[in-house]
């Protein structure tokens, strides 16, 4: 008896010594090869494929004791699948942790208000690890894989920041973007005022559109909307630069001249009466709650004070003394 009373006291303290081991060994730093490790694990991985993939990746630990831990744990079929970056301290607990909840590496990509839909493409072919699926397709056939057959890009995404995980495609993105637009814009429509000229939501994104290229002070986009809505409710030219600038396309080189104003497009305001065809850029928020929203006023006309804001006048008399002002020094 006093035997087996001794072997049973060496057996519990081995494993109590052992379980103490593990406790300890669970949480303690893991060595890593590099100081951020890239961790990539494909959907149905085992967890002993999981161990693998995580030595495989630079992280200096044994893969049978990071197995044995995952199974021990009670939580080695929660793990997910994606990509996911290591670095810190980390140990065996917080790896686990983090592949449970799925906390993958995520980038970002930025798309600025104001930007057209080629400049948007140009921004996500440099955004950092997105795949680019779209590179090689014609603007025709990206709306058709976004279910929008027929229907111009211009205006059509949200400028946004916008997270993906690695190897996400950027069509992928493009479609979180129109979606986000069509959201702003429904909402914009549904606050729109009553006396507004606007017909249908297209003519919002339009107007919106001129609005965020027209405004070089925040502060000024109510007023901006309110010219341009006034002289919609008039019949009267919208004679706004942008449109002209965007309907020049590749000729434009920075310079517009008076030649370029008499050059009839369909985005011409100087020619043709009304909004042009088609947004002309991206609209943030507070250009589509502009266009949505004008400011109450009667000014017609505004011109650039040089300090990023614009003085605005309800006569023409009055606009060519602003004029004479701010951009002759008169």
């Amino acid at each position: 008896m006093r035997f087996l009373g001794r072997l049973l006291s060496i057996v519990l303290g081995l494993v109590v010594a052992a379980g103490g081991a593990a406790f300890w060994w669970i949480n303690q730093p893991i060595r890593l090869a590099t100081p951020m490790l890239e961790l990539s694990i494909e959907p149905g991985t085992s967890a002993r494929g999981v161990a693998q993939d995580v030595v495989g990746a630079g992280v200096l630990t044994s893969p049978q004791l990071l197995y044995w831990w995952f199974r021990l744990s009670g939580d080695a079929r929660q793990i997910k699948a994606g990509s996911y970056e290591l670095s810190g301290d980390l140990t065996p607990r917080s790896l686990l942790a983090k592949l449970v909840r799925g906390e993958e590496a995520l980038r970002a990509v930025t798309l600025v208000e104001g930007l057209t839909f080629t400049q948007f493409r140009q921004t996500l072919l440099k955004a950092e690890q997105l795949t680019p699926d779209t590179q090689g397709l014609t603007t025709d056939a990206i709306m058709q894989k976004l279910g929008l057959p027929g229907v111009a890009p211009e205006g059509r995404f949200y400028p946004d920041t916008y997270t993906y995980t690695k190897g996400s495609s950027d069509l992928a993105v493009l479609r979180r973007a129109q979606h986000a637009m069509q959201r702003h814009l429904d909402a914009a429509w549904q606050l729109r005022t009553a006396d507004s000229p606007l017909k249908t939501p297209d003519e919002l994104l339009t107007l919106a559109s001129i609005i965020e290229k027209e405004t070089g002070l925040a502060s000024d986009r109510p007023m901006i909307a309110s010219v341009f809505t006034n002289r919609l409710r008039i019949g009267m030219m919208l004679q706004t630069d942008p449109t002209v600038i965007y309907g020049m396309g590749d000729k434009f080189d920075g310079n517009l001249r008076r030649r370029d104003l008499q050059t009839d497009t369909p985005w011409n305001t100087y020619t043709r009466a009304g909004l042009p065809p088609t947004p002309i850029a991206m609209p943030g928020k507070a250009a589509l709650l502009a266009a949505a929203q004008p400011a109450q006023s009667r000014a017609l006309y505004f011109v650039a004070r040089g300090d990023g804001g614009s003085q605005f006048s309800e006569t023409l008399d009055a606009h060519n003394r602003a004029v004479a002002k701010y951009q002759l020094g008169r």
